[in-house]
């Protein structure tokens, strides 16, 4: 009998168990591979997010020969139609555990059910799936030092092997999903990566063998080339992580172990989520409940514009708005910037990210800002508060990272870029002098800390 390989977040050929799963119980029949556009998420994203699902897309439908299909609807009743459509017996995918992705499945499991159709989940997009590392007690972790011991105790399985003689039907999209995916590419504003599981594993393997041995030194530099910048091929799962840390098994080098960490780190996020689905827009920490935040609304602006006056956070603002990412050192100090100097609530930053992210992930990136903003898993870290200048100077020290993305400090040489009030022209292209005094707010973002932890 025919099978549904449902993709979410697996836009791959290569080690996906769910399309080994697939074959086995078509045996002779035929495996139809699908896309469901789910409104839900796709009307959410921003131009760059689409045009990047778009591009990863029609990528993986030629790692399909064409013959993946995309419908746009609920995945309720589109996943269930499809399924009957193609006289398939069962519906393949790989397990989603975020909060809405584990409600979305639920219902479209109950709907299968009443169908008599099978729904089997097989892998998911993580070397260890959330929930399955736990503490002596049988608790998830909420430290990630102690987490990272015991996932790589727990260890993963090797790469899965590709189905041979595999049968595949015929693509049966619709012509509403091509003009979504012709649209979102042609309304792209930003120049997107070479999509598709052969670009992510070239990618993968010239960070291996030309830059990975400097990672560890150079991951927190953003005016170099020191990130493997895998993250977006990792989002829409064009690369599985299982991949890379096969590639890096026995390696003892300090690069391999900070980049398998780096890993680790999304599989914790992944795994805090999991146990703490609430945790997605609302605080992991509750004893910061009470905490005083502002909402200034040209302030906010300025600083998604990258109008602030602070020039390593305006650098990171246009870079996200420029090329839908940002260097991850940069993500820390804007969203501290946001938090800690405009004392506005971490989840309009999270929102913001997620929507012009092309790497954009719901657990890393709202995780991530809770670190920043003292509500997440970091045991004790409402002191800490990113002077934006001396960590521009700091990561940036020659200013080359802030001189490509604001062409307004151009003419400012060397680290003095991270200090245009310091020059006698520092002004004079039209730079905007800082919205805020960073030790003032300093101090009021402690007493509000305070305040609320009392």
């Amino acid at each position: 009998m025919n099978a549904v390989l449902w993709l979410r977040r697996d836009l791959r050929r290569r080690d996906l168990p769910a399309l080994g799963a697939a074959a086995d119980v078509a045996g002779d029949g035929e495996v139809h591979v699908l896309f469901v556009i789910d409104p839900v998420l796709w009307d959410g994203c921003g131009p760059a997010r689409r045009g990047w699902l778009a591009a990863s897309l029609r990528a993986a439908a030629a790692s399909y020969d064409g013959r993946l299909t995309v419908r746009v609807g609920d995945p309720v009743t589109k996943v269930a139609a499809f399924a009957a459509d193609v006289g398939a017996g069962s519906v393949h995918v790989s397990a989603e555990t975020t909060p809405y992705g584990a409600r979305r499945d639920e219902r479209v499991r109950a709907r299968l059910a009443e169908r008599g159709l099978d729904w089997v989940p097989t892998g998911s997009p993580y070397a260890v799936g959330p929930g399955r590392v736990l503490t002596k007690d049988g608790t998830p972790y909420r430290v990630f030092t102690p987490f990272s011991r015991a996932w790589r105790e727990h260890g993963w399985a090797e790469p899965a092997t590709a189905p041979r003689d595999l049968a595949l039907g015929d693509d049966r999209s619709d012509d509403r999903a091509a003009r979504r995916l012709d649209d979102a590419l042609a309304d792209c504003p930003v120049g997107l990566p070479t999509a598709g599981e052969d670009a992510a594993l070239r990618r993968w393997r010239a960070f291996r063998d030309d830059r990975l041995a400097a990672y560890a030194d150079g991951r927190d530099r953003p005016d170099v080339a020191g990130t493997s910048q895998l993250s977006p091929y990792l989002k829409v799962g064009a690369i599985h992580p299982r991949t890379m840390l096969a590639d890096l098994a026995g390696s003892r080098s300090r690069a391999a172990e900070v980049f398998t960490n780096e890993l680790g780190w999304r599989e914790f996020y992944a795994d805090v989520l999991h146990s703490n689905p609430e945790s997605a827009w609302h605080d992991l920490r509750p004893e910061l409940g009470s905490m005083a935040y502002d909402a200034d609304p040209a302030l906010v602006s300025a600083w998604r514009e990258g109008h602030t006056g602070f020039p390593i956070v305006d650098a990171g603002m246009r870079q996200l708005a420029g090329s839908g990412w940002m260097h991850n050192r940069v993500r820390m100090i804007t969203a501290s910037f946001l938090c800690k100097d405009l004392h506005a609530w971490w989840g309009a930053g999270a929102s913001h990210f997620l929507a012009h992210l092309i790497d954009g992930d719901v657990a890393s990136n709202n995780h991530g800002w809770q670190w920043v903003a003292g509500t997440g898993t970091d045991a004790s870290p409402y002191f800490r508060v990113f002077n934006p200048v001396t960590q521009g100077k700091k990561f940036d020290p020659q200013g080359d990272y802030v001189r490509r993305w604001v062409p307004e400090l151009a003419h400012v040489a060397g680290a003095k870029a991270h200090e245009p009030w310091t020059v006698d022209d520092g002004y004079r292209h039209g730079y905007p002098t800082p919205v805020v005094d960073h030790a003032e707010e300093r101090v009021e973002a402690l007493r509000r800390y305070e305040e609320a932890r009392r």
